[in-house]
């Protein structure tokens, strides 16, 4: 039973509130005996207050202040006081005032914190993971989950503002697989089948939209049973939206809006809309990526005609068996020694599959290189006019086939931007990238894959080319990227059956499969589908952009590590044996099991 009632968190207390009497609770943050006065730090959610015990007036709390310790729960009545000429803290916000005690509880005691929270950013993950309740008592953790709250706020305020209806979709559905594994659970009451947990609600929201619900949101979690990476978990939430009788301006303009609005209201950051639009092949042409970072422009250059005719065998090569060269002009990039490009960059190219990476400096309006001297005085002049370079810069190349040249300058571009510091930091340049090629081809597979996801319309141009040309079909595909991240995908749907059968057939999805995995929606388009499209943003990245983090884990509150653990509870973790046998499972032990 807590004797003394909260009146007033730590971190509300001003010279406004001198000579009030006050209740605050919260964890020793510090501890500091003077001899005399003792005080305490005391923390929580709102901030940190100082609280004085003074000998002279309240001998007995005096004491008993004097055995508190670091995150031992207290809560203390005292009076608000101004602090003493010159003792101000102006870097704490309750700086100008402290809480002179008069009565003390101590709510709990505790044990020493496996690491100390003013300096957990320098202690192991791990050990930071295993110990979440500690690791977000720092501010900086609570503020990131609180722009987490922020965002999920400013979201459904907007959607319903905007006529959308915020409707839940099952956890518990059917295995889908096309793509990522799925998460399965078990059915006890139907031995042998199981649930899946879902990766998208992307049919059971376009169920909704054949359901005449017109506008849908939802921030929903999702599941991929894949390997995670720094900005990417089994377990993630999404801002998931779907509308009808809308084309992909309708679905765009809405949507940008909404980020607009997030930016501003939790950075003060002006977004200028419209959103600009770069079309997929101009994005994988001059940036080699289809998520292209706009805050600088080091654009890449095909040189392939150029370099042709050179006597550069490498080069002629490439071009000879159908493979391209290209190229970037790094900006003061001619700083760089030979060890910095052999040791550093081309060996950070090599991670992306490029075999080698020419370099060439400009210095006095001439090409420095070992390679200068296999091209003419006319394709000099023109590598330096196409570059657009200059004294200092340098020019990089890559010649392979043409998927490994701009995955490789597209890593290369991004690593010279931020070491040669050619953006601005604050800067946030948001584009849409539109156009994208409906199907890629699998090699391996010897087949179509899908580039977004089966249930994706062509343009309406190309609807002639299912059968003819389905290489060179475009999608109603959208993605909105900032920065280089993408923050949100979607695209407008297939609302017609027979369409989407011919696209089946594409991807090599038989009848049989495609009325085994989705023979519930296909129903459902046969019952008057409007026309309809959406969106899918990833709530956990976005707060990662807006607090300016690279670790996706920093903006959830129980993350799995990068091996899909939850240091904190042990999961996954085995289960009892009379669990098994209810649901009918056998598990086997593998050779590394120790048991």
């Amino acid at each position: 039973l807590i004797m003394l009632k909260r009146t007033n968190t730590c971190g509300d207390l001003r010279g406004a509130n001198v000579g009030e009497s006050v209740v605050i609770c919260g964890w020793v943050k510090s501890y500091r005996d003077h001899g005399n006065l003792v005080f305490i730090d005391l923390r929580d959610r709102y901030g940190l207050v100082q609280l004085v015990f003074n000998p002279e007036t309240q001998p007995e709390i005096h004491k008993t202040a004097r055995d508190l310790r670091c995150e031992w729960v207290i809560a203390a009545k005292g009076t608000v006081s101004k602090r003493t000429e010159g003792m101000e803290n102006p870097k704490m916000a309750t700086g100008e005032i402290e809480v002179v005690v008069e009565e003390l509880e101590i709510l709990n005691t505790a044990k020493t914190p496996p690491f100390e929270i003013d300096t957990a950013e320098s202690v192991n993950e791990e050990l930071r993971l295993t110990h979440r309740y500690i690791d977000l008592r720092r501010s900086e953790m609570q503020d990131k989950l609180r722009v987490r709250h922020k965002v999920a706020k400013i979201v459904r305020d907007y959607f319903d503002e905007n006529g959308f209806w915020e409707i839940e979709t099952p956890m518990l559905g059917k295995s889908t697989p096309e793509g990522a594994r799925d998460y399965l659970v078990p059915a006890r009451l139907y031995q042998g089948s199981f649930y899946a947990l879902p990766q998208s609600p992307q049919l059971f929201k376009q169920i909704l939209m054949v359901s005449g619900m017109d506008k849908y949101f939802q921030i929903v979690r999702c599941f991929r049973d894949e390997d995670p990476r720094a900005d990417r978990q089994a377990e993630f939430t999404q801002i998931d939206v779907e509308m009808s009788f809308v084309d992909c301006e309708d679905v765009m303009s809405v949507n940008e809006k909404l980020i607009a609005r997030v930016f501003k209201e939790i950075l003060d950051v002006d977004v200028k809309l419209p959103v600009a639009r770069i079309t997929y092949k101009d994005s994988v042409d001059n940036y080699g990526i289809d998520r292209p970072d706009l805050r600088f422009d080091m654009k890449l250059k095909n040189i392939s005609d150029i370099v042709k005719d050179c006597d550069f065998k490498v080069f002629t090569s490439t071009v000879e068996k159908g493979g391209v060269v290209k190229g970037l002009c790094a900006e003061g990039g001619a700083k760089f020694s030979r060890s910095d490009i052999e040791k550093g960059l081309t060996k950070y190219v090599a991670e992306y599959g490029a075999k080698g990476l020419a370099w060439i400096k400009v210095d006095g309006g001439e090409l420095k290189s070992s390679i200068a001297k296999f091209f003419s005085d006319e394709q000099k002049a023109k590598l330096m006019e196409i570059f657009g370079a200059k004294d200092g810069d340098l020019i990089l190349l890559v010649a392979d086939k043409e998927s490994t040249v701009n995955k490789a300058l597209a890593a290369l571009r991004v690593k010279l931007g931020k070491d040669l510091e050619l953006y601005d930091g604050d800067a946030r340049e948001f584009v849409w990238v539109v156009d994208f090629p409906m199907l890629e081809w699998n090699e391996e597979a010897n087949r179509y894959d899908s580039l977004h996801h089966p249930f994706t319309a062509p343009v309406a141009e190309d609807l002639d080319k299912l059968e003819s040309d389905p290489g060179n079909i475009n999608s109603q595909a959208y993605d909105l990227v900032v920065n280089g991240s993408e923050i949100g995908g979607g695209s407008i749907r297939i609302h017609d059956p027979a369409t989407q059968a011919k696209v089946f057939d594409l991807l090599n999805i038989s009848k049989e499969q495609a009325a085994d995995r989705f023979g519930f929606f296909l129903k459902a388009l046969e019952y008057g589908a409007p026309p309809h499209g959406g969106i899918a943003f990833g709530l956990d990245r976005l707060v990662m952009l807006l607090t300016n983090t690279d670790n996706i884990r920093d903006v959830i509150a129980f993350p799995k590590t990068q091996r899909g653990q939850c240091l904190l509870t042990e999961a996954p973790s085995p289960v009892d044996q009379a669990q098994l046998n209810e649901l009918n499972i056998r598990t086997q032990k593998h050779s590394h099991d120790p048991s």
